[in-house]
């Protein structure tokens, strides 16, 4: 018992494979904010069997009419809406772990500490005490090239321009990440927009078939209400999908905007605890370079 409270204190304060919410559900973890899709897809064909279940008490209302009495396209469009949801959810928990990075300082704190080739080793040390897979955080990996480029080369200079360039890499790969949701936006309206020519399609033939074979008033009135539903389909289809559309794209925005007040706080950090603790001395080899 004693040992196994010891391996467990020994852990560094972030674990990726242990606080990684891919990792603990047994998925391969997508790095950084990047969601596994595998994982995201059957989450969201389990949100949207949740909400076709949630539906059932209310069998016979319009609402329920609307996703399961419409054709084929509100079933699209609600798998399409909760694995997009399902992405967004799982990006904001990844995202909530790569903060924390944030709050763990692995720089000495004595202000007078200086930064060079010579005293890179202890940096990486306490990282390392820190971080299980530095690779998998993005503020670390950061340091991490930047500190390797001024062990390994002892040019103090390259380091600003690394983690910048870092930086404006990893910037890229949060936007990529949003590609499958993003295609997903576009896609869910234009579902809608195919509803509604399957609905009008309907209603035309049914109308068609009214005025050909309806002798008198009460034959066509009782006739119309076939080119009434397909009216239905063509435009409640086209509700659910951009009402569907906005909601995503909203949180989009929100978690988006989140994500890049992340990178600027991992750039401000890399500047204030980094960079600013380089010095250079001319008697350490390689500091005049």
């Amino acid at each position: 018992m004693v040992m196994a409270t010891q391996a467990i204190d020994s852990r560094p304060p972030l674990d990726w494979s242990r606080h990684d919410i891919e990792q603990r559900i047994g998925f391969p973890g997508g790095r950084f904010t990047r969601p596994n899709n595998l994982l995201t897809g059957i989450l969201g064909a389990i949100l949207a069997s949740g909400f076709y279940a949630a539906l059932l008490p209310f069998q016979g209302s319009v609402l329920c009419d609307m996703f399961t009495k419409r054709g084929p396209t509100p079933y699209a469009i609600v798998f399409l809406s909760a694995w997009s949801i399902a992405i967004l959810l799982v990006k904001w928990l990844k995202l909530r772990l790569q903060r924390r990075a944030l709050e763990h300082h692995v720089m000495p704190e004595d202000p007078a500490y200086v930064l060079s080739a010579a005293t890179v080793e202890p940096v990486l040390a306490r990282l390392y005490a820190t971080v299980d897979d530095p690779r998998q955080f993005l503020l670390y990996n950061r340091i991490v090239v930047a500190l390797s480029n001024l062990r390994n080369l002892g040019r103090v200079t390259d380091v600003d321009e690394i983690l910048r360039s870092q930086a404006e890499q990893d910037e890229s790969m949060v936007e990529t990440s949003y590609a499958l949701v993003q295609a997903f936006v576009w896609a869910i309206p234009v579902l809608g927009f195919i509803g509604t020519v399957l609905g009008l399609s309907e209603a035309i033939g049914q109308f068609s078939g009214v005025l050909g074979g309806a002798s008198d008033v009460e034959q066509i009135s009782g006739a119309l209400k076939g080119v009434t539903a397909g009216l239905a389909t063509a435009f409640e289809t086209t509700l659910e999908a951009l009402v569907a559309a906005l909601v995503i794209q909203l949180a989009i925005t929100l978690l988006r905007k989140a994500e890049q007040e992340f990178l600027d706080d991992a750039m401000d950090y890399g500047l204030r605890y980094v960079v600013a603790r380089l010095r250079i001395l001319p008697d350490m080899p390689g500091a005049a370079s």
